[in-house]
C-alpha cells in the first residue's frame, strides 16, 4: 500500500450543499430560506426574539456584585478541635489529615462555635474574636500564619483605647515646650 492508495472511508466525507445554482439543482431561487422576512435577507440581532421584549430586558439588572478579590477559606469551629488530643500543635496539615477540613483553599479560619476544654496551640490564617477567647480560656494559644495581628476582644480594645488617647496629649505638651523655647 502506498500513500496515493489511501482514501477516506466510504460515507465519511459528504459533499456540501451547493445553493443558488438554479431551479433544477433543488436549492435555487430562494436557496432554502423561504420568502421574504429578516431570515431570508440577512441575520437577526443576537438576542432578537421577533419583537417580543427580549430576555435580557425582562430580567432585573445589576443585583449586588462579585468581589473579585474574595479569598475563600476553609472554616473550622472551635468545637471541632475538641476531637484532637490535648497539647497538640494544630496546623492546616493536621486538620486535613484528621479530615476536619477537605481543602485548605486560601487558608484556614477558626470560628467560635462550640466548646473547647483542651489546651491546644492552633495555627491558622484567621481567627474570630470568639475563637481566640475560647482557645485562650482553655489554656491554649492562637497563632496567626503569615504574620499580622489577632482580633482583639471588646475588653482588650477598651483597655488599649485610653493608652492611645493619652499618647497624643503627651506629644502635644512636648510640642508646646519646644515652641516656648
Amino acid at each position: 500500500m502506498d500513500i496515493h492508495d489511501l482514501s477516506p472511508a466510504p460515507g465519511s466525507r459528504k459533499k456540501r450543499k451547493r445553493i443558488g445554482r438554479g431551479i433544477s439543482a433543488g436549492q435555487g431561487k430562494t436557496c432554502g430560506r423561504g420568502h421574504k422576512g429578516d431570515k431570508a435577507r440577512g441575520q437577526s440581532k443576537i438576542g432578537f426574539e421577533g419583537g417580543q421584549t427580549p430576555l435580557h430586558r425582562r430580567l432585573p439588572r445589576r443585583r449586588g456584585f462579585t468581589n473579585v478579590f474574595r479569598r475563600e477559606m476553609a472554616e473550622v469551629n472551635v468545637g471541632q478541635l475538641e476531637l484532637l488530643d490535648a497539647n497538640t500543635e494544630v496546623t492546616p496539615e493536621v486538620l486535613l489529615e484528621k479530615r476536619i477540613i477537605r481543602k485548605v483553599l486560601a487558608g484556614v479560619k477558626v470560628l467560635g462555635e462550640g466548646k473547647l476544654t483542651k489546651a491546644l496551640t492552633v495555627h491558622a490564617n484567621a481567627f474570630s474574636k470568639g475563637a481566640v477567647a475560647k482557645i485562650e480560656a482553655a489554656g491554649g494559644k492562637a497563632v496567626l500564619l503569615g504574620g499580622g495581628e489577632l482580633p482583639r476582644s471588646e475588653a482588650e480594645s477598651a483597655e488599649a483605647a485610653p493608652e492611645a488617647a493619652e499618647a497624643p496629649e503627651a506629644d502635644a505638651s512636648a510640642d508646646e515646650g519646644q515652641a516656648e523655647a
